[in-house]
């Protein structure tokens, strides 16, 4: 098993903060601190160079990061391996997963709950963000499995596919205007309401508007809302036009409070993918995770 003191390292390192680790572990910054000196006084040597209000790993400090990854990785392959011979061996295990707002409210929770059935004793907590946001925060290391749609790709990040959605026209059962279908040029004369930057949904937009020679700043837009269901809440009592992910609508769809309008030159198809840092795909228990999210998607 790790110390504590190893683990709370860590999370340091991982975050490259005492501040943030110290929330994530729900510990004092002078615990945390405290731990961190007394794994500086054992080994002998600084393992964090101190810049004002940020922190970077020194060399002794980078060597012990990596190893202590693969410690973690095999005391959870250990655990694992035990738990398969011994049912009543079942170690606690933390988990952070971050995923856009599409996601963390209509894809994932059913994957959360099967894998919490099969892995009681997983503490997980879900971060809930636009796809951009959850990016930023895989790459400062405040999470190391993302789960995002339609965003521009980086280099420093391996992409998994999950699944694939659609996004759809929507505006109000209650709105006679727009139940003809249109065409992407219509949009340029019809009032919309979009989601706000930095959301995969909106990429997905941005995306297939720009091959028609569309932008964003051609078309009405009335308002913009952050979040799926502020946006769906909006267009249901508004006359405007929103896009909006098809697993978010299924239920206003079939109820008629929300009608789907076909934008016959438009094809709004985007991917929901696993993101991980290069180098980190290896990693337990996030590499269990994702395999055990593409089966219950297959």
């Amino acid at each position: 098993m790790l110390s504590q003191a190893h683990e709370v390292f860590l999370e340091v390192a991982r975050q490259l903060s005492f501040t943030k680790a110290g929330q994530t572990l729900f510990l004092s910054q002078s615990a945390v601190s405290k731990r961190v000196r007394a794994l500086e006084e054992h080994y002998k040597t600084g393992l964090f160079e101190r810049l004002g209000n940020s922190v970077q790993l020194t060399p002794a400090g980078g060597l012990l990061y990596q190893k202590l990854l693969l410690a973690r990785q095999l005391q959870h392959e250990l655990h694992l391996e035990f738990a398969a011979l011994s049912p009543a061996f079942s170690p606690p295990l933390d988990m952070v997963i971050g995923a856009s707002t599409t996601i963390s409210l209509y894809v994932i929770p059913p994957v959360l709950s099967a894998y919490l059935g099969q892995f009681p004793n997983t503490r997980l907590t879900l971060k809930n963000r636009n796809s951009e946001n959850i990016l930023r925060a895989l790459l400062e290391h405040e999470i190391d499995l993302g789960i995002i749609e339609g965003i521009h790709r980086v280099s420093n990040v391996t992409y998994t596919p999950l699944l694939t959605d659609e996004v759809v026209a929507v505006c109000s059962g209650r709105n006679p205007l727009l139940r003809q279908p249109l065409l992407a040029a219509d949009l340029l004369r019809t009032p919309v309401a979009l989601r706000e930057t930095g959301s995969g949904t909106l990429a997905v937009l941005e995306e297939a508007l720009a091959a028609k020679g569309i932008r964003l700043a051609d078309l009405p837009v009335k308002v913009r809302l952050g979040g799926t269901e502020a946006l769906k809440n909006f267009v249901r009592v508004d006359t405007c036009l929103a896009f909006l992910p098809r697993q978010a609508v299924t239920k206003e769809l079939a109820a008629g409070e929300l009608i789907e309008v076909p934008i016959l030159d438009l094809s709004l198809v985007r991917h929901f993918e696993f993101v991980q840092r290069k180098g980190t795909e290896n990693n337990q228990p996030y590499k269990t995770f994702v395999q055990f999210a593409r089966r219950y998607y297959s």
